[in-house]
């Protein structure tokens, strides 16, 4: 089979004018970025399309290494929809560099699932997260400037929490210290660089619902304390309206297509290990705005992305899918079924059977939400019927439907099956609310207490002697009442990823509170999460290059 890059450079795309018009957007509309990729306005948005559309999250069991393929199963079935008669629209988030050119590769799906076009939408794309990066940096620029040119006034602040961002997997940059030199070269201050999808400005933009809504929010970003205790924001360097202004292009939807034409939107990009894992709230809408069923995923497992896109994005937007999709593989269930090396056919299949405890505790996790739930296998080649039916008759013994897709290999036509499955679901069922997690007026300590029991399964909660102070501070500045995004290790229910399966027995450290007063949520920092990653020994880009004209290696 065909490298994905071969795959997609040898799919004949659509003018964006001509996908647009699929989904009743002019052209005079678009705002281009080249023959196949634009910028679509936040007015195409319809409130009352929104409130009828059958939204479909896609999520997935505790992952591996090379992850499970919910964006790959994402877009399958978003055009399986399509080739059944339904119309579908996509909304995805956009790829990082930072795992682009370190371990997992790229984020616009695989094989004969993908949008396209691949190299760009992987690489510079539209520029939204240069955009993110930059304001980001200049929001510390001008902190670094205000409080050097105040000095003599004697304003200082107690606490800077501000940090810089780079879209780039890079350990060294993690502590720094800045302002070294002569008196001139500013002031001596120890700080450090956080990966751009974990920036407050990214996780802003995402959840905002309009420009308004956007300068608003950073406006109320905390970059640090006062020796009054008092929070020190962006209002108070009176730069709100700069920053928006270099977020004004960022803003707007990204407008591309699936190999097979189905239109879609990529737009944002926080991850739901250290961030809360959905693409924007605006590509969202105008998904659910141009089709009767939008496809959407939620980063890493239901424990983190899907937890987050209901109990975060859901709560504060008022919307919520009509049915989730569960994707697996038997390689994912038998990595936490403990399978060892070199096992033989039958502890293969005993790894197999002890590792469906997995799939199905997130399956009752998304069923505490008030959601109907379909398991699909995203099947590879080595896959056994006899494998095959023992996860098929655990799903039916649990009540939920189940589906095999062959996107990777047949595209949209791979995933006709769940599509069918999943409308049939949807029309079971009907409209559901969302059953939350945690109540808005619980306390910071007790919505982390509620995710942490009830969604990982941990014993307890500690909280550090840091933590303790920090929820104090955050009850002092009234936001208690903001919803929490637990930053902790995708791998595992428990902060070690190493336990997987179902961990048992487990306690959840949470090292730090992070104030995110902009994008209006708490991050808990559970174990030891880092929010810059590092590279690995052997990074993906040494697998990338430019060949004879042609960009090679990206995945």
């Amino acid at each position: 089979m065909k490298s994905d890059i071969e795959i997609a450079r040898s799919c004949s795309m659509k003018r964006i004018e001509d996908v647009a018009a699929t989904i009743g957007i002019s052209a005079d509309s678009l705002e281009h970025y080249g023959k196949y990729m634009a910028k679509v306005p936040l007015s195409l948005i319809d409130e009352k399309k929104v409130a009828c559309n059958n939204l479909i999250l896609v999520t997935s069991i505790s992952p591996t290494r090379a992850g499970i393929g919910k964006t790959t199963v994402s877009i399958g079935l978003s055009m399986a929809l399509n080739r059944i008669g339904k119309r579908s629209v996509l909304a995805l988030r956009e790829p990082s560099l930072g795992p682009c050119f370190g371990m997992k590769g790229g984020a616009a799906g695989g094989g004969y699932a993908q949008v396209v076009p691949m190299e760009k939408i992987n690489l510079h794309f539209t520029g939204d997260f240069h955009a993110i990066t930059s304001a980001h940096n200049m929001i510390a620029a001008l902190l670094d400037n205000y409080l050097y040119q105040h000095r003599s006034e004697g304003f200082s602040l107690k606490q800077i929490l501000w940090k810089r961002v780079l879209d780039v997997n890079d350990r060294s940059l993690r502590n720094i210290v800045t302002g070294l030199g002569a008196s001139t070269d500013g002031l001596p201050s120890q700080s450090g660089f956080d990966i751009t999808p974990a920036s407050e400005i990214m996780a802003a933009l995402c959840l905002a619902d309009s420009e308004q809504d956007l300068r608003r929010r950073i406006e109320s970003m905390v970059l640090g304390i006062t020796f009054e205790d008092k929070p020190f924001c962006v209002r108070d360097l009176g730069v709100g309206g700069a920053i928006t202004v270099l977020l004004l292009d960022a803003i707007k939807p990204n407008l591309v297509q699936t190999l097979e034409g189905t239109a879609a939107f990529v737009h944002g990009g926080p991850f739901a290990n250290i961030a809360h894992g959905c693409n924007s709230l605006l590509a969202t809408k105008m998904a659910m705005s141009l089709s009767d069923y939008a496809i959407t995923e939620a980063g890493f497992g239901a424990d983190l992305g899907a937890e987050k896109f209901l109990d975060i994005k859901c709560r504060k937007a008022g919307i919520h899918p009509r049915a989730t999709v569960l994707v697996t593989t038997l390689r994912g269930l038998k990595m936490h079924g403990n399978l060892a090396d070199s096992a033989t056919p039958e502890q293969e299949r005993q790894a197999l059977i002890d590792g469906l405890a997995n799939l199905e505790r997130h399956v009752e996790n998304m069923q505490r939400f008030g959601q109907p739930v379909i398991v699909t296998l995203n099947r590879y080649g080595d896959d056994t019927e006899d494998e095959i039916a023992i996860l098929a008759n655990h799903c039916k013994e649990l009540g939920v439907g189940f589906a095999e897709n062959n996107v990777f290999t047949k595209g949209g036509e791979g995933a006709e099956d769940l599509a069918r499955l999943v409308v049939d679901t949807i029309d079971k069922h009907g409209a559901k609310d969302i059953k939350m997690v945690y109540n808005d007026d619980d306390s910071i300590e007790e919505k982390v207490n509620k995710i942490a029991k009830n969604i990982y399964g941990a014993r307890s909660v500690i909280l550090s002697k840091t933590a303790v102070n920090k929820l104090k501070r955050i009850h002092a500045w009234g936001m208690d009442k903001f919803p929490v995004c637990i930053a902790k290790t995708q791998f595992s229910f428990s902060e070690d990823p190493k336990q997987v399966g179902v961990a048992k027995d487990f306690d959840i450290t949470i090292r730090d509170f992070v104030i995110n007063g902009g994008s209006e949520m708490i991050v808990a920092i559970a174990g030891d999460m880092m929010r810059m990653p590092g590279l690995p020994k052997v990074p993906q880009a040494v697998k990338i290059d430019i060949v004879d004209g042609e960009i090679e290696g990206l995945a």
